[in-house]
């Protein structure tokens, strides 16, 4: 008795169930199962109505590409684990810094005020306002000339309460133009965290995600 020629919608269904159980297939088993299979049809085949060099080249080349696909599966998975481990180290080293995000929010502690801002373009005279927590101006700051792209500033609070010290309003000129100047917000990292495979930064003020991070100080 001889056994038929493997079909190709045979090939495709193996394929099928290869790649659908990927993650649980080893990749060698699965090729020395088929190898197995293959062999045994080569033995058996009818010699009136051999397989030819094209159909067993095709058996041959859709089953490495099923292994291949597997294994840049695990490859995959593999880089995946050590990505999110090196992300966990970098997380680590975070706690304690400052970073700067959007908003206007002052970082206050140990006698100062600290803030950011973004400018558009260099600016020839540059004044901070230092608002309370009802947009009331509880003092000012004059930092004459500076260039574009981000800057911070500190500070001091003197007399004034630190809990009236809330944000801050930013104005430039440049020649007598206004320059664009945009206030951010300075928080300091407590912990760090993965949420769904993402790595999370918490603040003493919320929540971030790393892309939510303009800078780090």
């Amino acid at each position: 008795m001889f056994m038929t020629p493997i079909s190709n919608s045979d090939i495709e269904a193996y394929n099928a169930r290869g790649g659908a159980q990927a993650d649980a297939t080893d990749p060698k088993a699965a090729q020395e199962r088929f190898l197995k299979l293959f062999v045994a049809q080569l033995n058996n085949q009818d010699p009136l109505n051999p397989l030819d060099n094209a159909q067993m080249t095709t058996q041959m080349a859709q089953i490495n590409q099923v292994v291949g696909l597997q294994q840049v599966n695990e490859t995959l998975k593999s880089l995946a684990t050590q990505f999110g481990m090196v992300s966990g180290l970098q997380g680590v080293q975070l706690v304690g810094r400052q970073v700067v995000t959007e908003g206007n929010r002052l970082e206050v502690a140990d006698g100062t005020a600290r803030g950011a801002f973004s400018l558009a373009g260099p600016a020839d005279a540059v004044q901070v306002e230092i608002l309370g927590p009802a947009g009331e101006v509880v003092g000012s700051l004059d930092l004459g000339a500076k260039q574009a792209g981000l800057q911070t500033f500190d500070w001091p609070l003197g007399s004034v309460d630190p809990t009236r010290v809330a944000s801050l309003r930013v104005s430039a000129t440049r020649g007598g133009q206004s320059v664009a100047a945009t206030p951010l917000a300075l928080q300091r990292v407590q912990s760090v965290g993965f949420v769904d495979g993402s790595l999370r930064l918490r603040t003493d003020g919320a929540t971030l995600t790393y892309d939510q991070v303009q800078a780090f100080l």
